[in-house]
């Protein structure tokens, strides 16, 4: 019953020993990365859902979800996946089981210990026929193995109106409370259009593959999140920064020459506001049991901090003088007031309340037609 045609926001699927194992990435686009961290979260399903049509009251689906355990560094909660009902949350669960990888970051290590796949049970439901979502876990890598129920699904289209995005794990959804409640999932449910999810944490780096994959998508309308990885990384100078995104906008405007396209400048983060990364783990909070992060960087010339990522951001806008570019300023989404009302609980990652909130606020802002 696990058809292809049930799972939306996955570029592709691929068929291993146990199911199907949904990618954001093309495959060709993987091998042009060859980057550990961007296989890992590529292959988080962020976004992915099962969407079907059904009168069923009971169902099942098998998975194998893969945990990784960091030595020193406390354990994330189990993933969950969200249950909606006619577009709403109506039941939540995880799976056991599954394969775990251990990464030892002092050793230099990656082991991976495999185990069976789990059972998500959702009974109860509503004898009537309704539109079922299933979100698959936003930071946890899921094998989907079976599907079952007892009355038919049917698969459903995407949907008229499509919108895709990228950016960093902010995106992603790290710190939402569900799949469904990441704010890229809560905007695009309040602004009513189907969402293909490219946010992929540490890894918003400006990549050629990204500009030619936006660029070939059917996407009605098109954003992009740039900023914080690109200071995490320290992976360049303002001097690279100007052309970089230039060119991501050139390639994405080469297959979509009207297309709404909203660039995201950043959302405001204290520790890398003035102060050029990289970013690394605040060892002070691991000891007490805490992950936070830290910049580690010395300020200097063409160093990029997100404040001058902003800057940049916003005479890059001016200068391309593109009717369908639209900037929106990540301090409008989440700004210093916002921060004094809710902390950043790592120094990096907005909470779940305020992923409810940058989502209530970009659908605002998110083109319509």
């Amino acid at each position: 019953m696990l058809a292809s045609d049930l799972i939306h926001g996955a570029l592709e699927l691929e068929r291993t020993e146990r199911g199907l194992l949904p990618h954001r990435l093309p495959a060709w686009a993987r091998a042009q990365a060859q980057d550990p961290q961007l296989d890992t979260v590529e292959a988080q399903p962020s976004g992915v859902r099962l969407v079907f049509r059904t009168r069923a009251t009971s169902i099942e689906l098998d998975a194998v979800r893969t945990r990784r355990e960091f030595p020193g560094v406390p354990d994330r909660p189990a993933g969950v996946y969200d249950l909606l009902v006619d577009g709403e949350l109506t039941a939540q669960g995880s799976v056991d089981g599954g394969d775990t990888v251990t990464v030892d970051m002092a050793a230099g290590t990656v082991t991976r210990q495999v185990g069976d796949p789990g059972t998500l049970s959702f009974t109860g439901l509503p004898d009537r026929d309704k539109h079922v979502e299933i979100w698959l876990p936003h930071y946890e890598n899921t094998e989907l193995v079976a599907l079952r129920a007892d009355a038919p699904v049917t698969a459903v289209d995407r949907g008229a109106r499509r919108w895709w995005h990228h950016g960093s794990s902010i995106s992603q959804g790290s710190n939402a409370a569900s799949p469904s409640t990441t704010w890229v999932a809560l905007a695009a449910a309040a602004a009513g259009v189907d969402v293909t999810n490219l946010g992929f944490g540490g890894s918003a780096l400006l990549d050629p593959f990204i500009g030619r994959i936006l660029r070939d998508s059917d996407a009605d309308v098109i954003s992009v999140e740039i900023g914080i990885n690109l200071v995490n990384a320290d992976l360049m100078r303002r001097r690279a920064f100007g052309p970089a995104v230039h060119g991501l906008l050139d390639t994405i405007r080469d297959g979509h020459p009207t297309t709404p396209i909203v660039l995201i400048s950043p959302l405001y983060c204290p520790i890398h506001e003035e102060t050029p990364g990289p970013g690394a783990f605040d060892v002070e909070a691991l000891r007490e049991g805490r992950v936070a992060f830290v910049a580690t960087g010395e300020p200097g010339p063409d160093k990029l901090t997100l404040t001058l990522i902003r800057s940049e951001l916003e005479r890059i806008a001016a200068a391309r003088a593109d009717s369908g570019l639209r900037l929106v300023n990540g301090l409008d989404l989440y700004g210093e007031d916002d921060f004094a009302e809710r902390p950043l609980p790592d120094g990096l990652h907005p909470d779940a309340a305020t992923h409810r909130s940058i989502g209530e606020r970009f659908a605002e802002v998110l083109p319509r037609k």
